[in-house]
């Protein structure tokens, strides 16, 4: 018998986290946990990378086949330093979340949660990403768990297809009404954008980004209608942006 395989978790919300205290207690069972999680929420910063300081690195427990680390940079950060400084090599999984809030439809863009993930699919690593679609600090992280577990135990019997990361949307229901698991699309969507304007005490204006997502289809093959009819969303995703139907239009362009 070998080695269990390494698995690297992440997430955006920040390593205190009760998502990612969730999605370690289901992973563990699966291999030798490496836990290297921001020191602080990081929501909404997207694949950003830390240039212009330096990332700092905090042992927060080892014991055997389990390592936790709290990080001071982006999801991103996160998984570089763990492959180079952490591990020193590639990890055999990694899960990212699990998410306060979902990432389905245009989210995936913004989320950290998801750029952990893609990170770790651009290097050969098969990654899934894990969002709860409720930003209460009461959720319920347990009532999807066997479907979490199921998910985490397919990828790591077969692995997923390269370059092909996974995005998991969770509906916040109770495990009764959970109907099971649809892989599906990525619902087409958008943010509508508004700005909070005051003032500080000083007299200077500033601004407070508020917004509301606008579901622009509704068809059943979507992320979005999987989470409203309480399934739980599995979008494959990929890092390649690029729009190959548009290819033979433009080349004719130019």
């Amino acid at each position: 018998m070998g080695e269990k395989p390494l698995i690297l978790i992440t997430n955006d919300d920040g390593v205190r986290a009760p998502g990612i205290r969730a999605l370690i207690q289901y992973c563990r069972p699966f291999g030798r946990l490496v836990v290297v999680a921001p020191d602080r929420p990081q929501s909404g910063t997207a694949h950003a990378v830390t240039i212009a300081h330096p990332l700092r690195l905090e042992l927060i427990v080892k014991e055997e086949a389990y390592e936790e680390y709290s990080c001071t940079g982006t999801p991103a950060d996160c998984v570089k330093l763990a492959f180079k400084i952490v591990m020193k090599r590639r990890p055999d999984f990694l899960f990212s979340g699990i998410n306060h809030g979902n990432n389905a439809s245009i989210n995936i863009l913004y989320s950290g949660t998801m750029a952990a993930v893609l990170e770790g699919a651009m290097a050969g690593v098969p990654s899934v990403g894990f969002s709860l679609d409720s930003y209460s600090q009461h959720a319920d992280f347990e009532a999807a768990g066997k479907f979490i577990t199921t998910i985490v135990a397919s990828v790591v019997d077969k692995g997923l297809p390269v370059g092909v990361c996974l995005n998991v949307n969770i509906p916040a229901v109770p495990e009764g009404e959970i109907r099971g698991i649809r892989v599906c699309r990525q619902a087409e969507g958008t943010w509508q954008e508004d700005f909070d304007e005051r003032e500080d005490p000083h007299g200077r204006e500033y601004y407070w980004m508020k917004g509301d997502f606008v579901k622009i289809e509704h068809t059943e093959d979507t992320d979005q209608w999987a989470m409203e009819n309480n399934y739980l969303a599995v979008v494959p995703a990929q890092f390649d942006f690029t729009a190959y139907k548009a290819m033979e239009t433009l080349k004719d362009r130019f």
